[in-house]
Parts: C-alpha cells; sequence; structure tokens
C-alpha cells in the first residue's frame, strides 16, 4: 500500500468519526433501549420454580419416556432380527442409544433439581448471616455513639474526668 493511499484511507476515516475512540459498541443512533438495571437479580422463589419443574422432569421421563418407548423398540428390534431384517440390528441401537441418552437426560435434570434447592438454601443462608452482621454492627454503632449516653453518667463515660 503507497502512503498516499494510506493518507486518503486516515483522512476518510477521521471525516467519518467524531475523533473519538469507540470499541466494543454500537454508535449511541444505533444502539438499542436498555432494559432493566442490567444486573443480575434472583430470588428464592425463581430457583424454587427451576428446580421444581426439574424435578417434575425427572419424575415423568421414566414412566413416561423410558417404560414406553425403550421397551416397545428394544422388542420391535428382536422381532425384526429374528425374522432376519437388517433393520432389526439397528432398531435395537437405536433403542439401546436412546436408553443411554434418558439416562444422561435424567442426571441432568436431578443435577439441576438438586443444584437449585442447594442455591436456594445457600441464598437464604447468606441473606440471613447479612442480616444479622448488619443488625450486630447497628447495635455496636450505638453503643460508641456518644449521643445514646446520657449527659453527666458516672463513672466518666462522656470525657468528664472524675473527681478525687
Amino acid at each position: 500500500m503507497a502512503w498516499e493511499e494510506w493518507d486518503e484511507l486516515k483522512a476518510s476515516a477521521a471525516e467519518r468519526s467524531s475523533g473519538q475512540m469507540q470499541l466494543n459498541g454500537l454508535p449511541d443512533d444505533e444502539r438499542p433501549p436498555a432494559v432493566g438495571t442490567g444486573d443480575l437479580q434472583v430470588t428464592q422463589k425463581d430457583l424454587a420454580a427451576v428446580g421444581d419443574q426439574a424435578y417434575k422432569l425427572y419424575n415423568r421421563l421414566w414412566p413416561e419416556v423410558r417404560q414406553a418407548v425403550v421397551p416397545s423398540t428394544d422388542r420391535a428390534g428382536d422381532g425384526l432380527t429374528s425374522q432376519k431384517f437388517a433393520l432389526g440390528a439397528a432398531l435395537k441401537h437405536v433403542a439401546t442409544r436412546w436408553d443411554k441418552q434418558l439416562g444422561t437426560l435424567m442426571d441432568a435434570c436431578a443435577h439441576i433439581s438438586n443444584h437449585m434447592d442447594f442455591s436456594n438454601k445457600t441464598h437464604r443462608d447468606d441473606d440471613e448471616w447479612i442480616r444479622r452482621s448488619m443488625s450486630s454492627i447497628q447495635t455496636l454503632d450505638r453503643g460508641f455513639d456518644e449521643s445514646d449516653t446520657p449527659a453527666g453518667r458516672p463513672g466518666g463515660t462522656n470525657g468528664e474526668k472524675k473527681k478525687a
């Protein structure tokens, strides 16, 4: 690239920009409107709802999917294999893979449910610890606040000197 071409490109870029550097963002006129505060907020109710849905799904997967689909597919594969159809072995393979994938999905649902229960309890315990800490700080602060100490209290607690 020739220097003249480089200078032309720089001049063209300078004409298009306001002179400020912009990284990883859109110009203000192209930026979509902001939604919310941008802070992640999770309540115990939200965590409990996610955990509850994962638990319900886990409990539905075994009777509605595993017991209904896998044995019938497996039996169909056996029947086709005994009749010398190559499709029988493929169907049995599908049943085996289905059973394995279903087990993985059930494990994931159980993990999500347990994790949400754990997170819910942990956040509740953390909130309680913070509440206790804050209330003890307020009590401690009142002990150091001179306006809470009655004036002329015996023992010189207001900076008074004891009489000899």
